[in-house]
């Protein structure tokens, strides 16, 4: 993705994800936004948009961040939101039996007195292979794989929902669940 390209995604995950109310954008429970208002919005604030760069984001994203409806009119984030308004209505689904989330190093205290929580966003973000979750932990540092008995987890009804990325989401990961891959 070209650095132009990188800075538009940015942004959108910005405004979708977590503060659309600072372009002044509002955003439907389900996390939708009009594409029309978003590119208005943005404007105002400096962004200059149209339908086929947000088309042309939207498809090379290599996070697939992000979806458009099938009319075409509207876009949302697909998950990582922290906006209180957004509620995806994910529908529960049942986990592989190993999931990885991938971390610093420097979280790891922490992880393993409290577990893992979703602090500011809506779910804890899992990954079905250990690539993807390498590629997670190093955004913040040097990483450790850690692996997720998601399989007992779901035996002992917790929930589990996929985003359309292919990111699985659970509200908390309880220490006893949690080792190193």
């Amino acid at each position: 993705m070209a650095q132009f390209d990188t800075k538009i995604s940015k942004f959108l995950s910005y405004v979708l994800r977590h503060q659309p109310e600072s372009i002044g954008l509002t955003l439907d429970s389900e996390g939708w936004a009009d594409i029309g208002v978003l590119i208005k919005c943005a404007e105002k604030h400096g962004k200059h948009l149209n339908h086929a760069l947000i088309a042309t984001i939207v498809e090379t994203n290599d996070k697939k961040r992000f979806a458009i409806s099938d009319d075409q009119k509207r876009i949302r984030a697909v998950q990582g939101h922290s906006s209180q308004k957004v509620n995806i209505s994910y529908q529960a689904q049942v986990p592989p039996a190993v999931l990885y989330h991938g971390t610093a190093t420097r979280f790891l205290d922490s992880i393993f007195q409290q577990g893992l929580v979703a602090g500011s966003r809506h779910y804890v973000h899992l990954s079905a292979d250990e690539a993807t979750a390498i590629k997670v932990g190093q955004r913040h540092g040097k990483p450790d794989i850690l692996k997720i008995n998601a399989q007992l987890m779901h035996e002992q009804g917790f929930k589990f929902h996929q985003a359309d990325n292919g990111v699985w989401l659970t509200k908390s990961v309880p220490v006893k669940y949690i080792s190193f891959n």
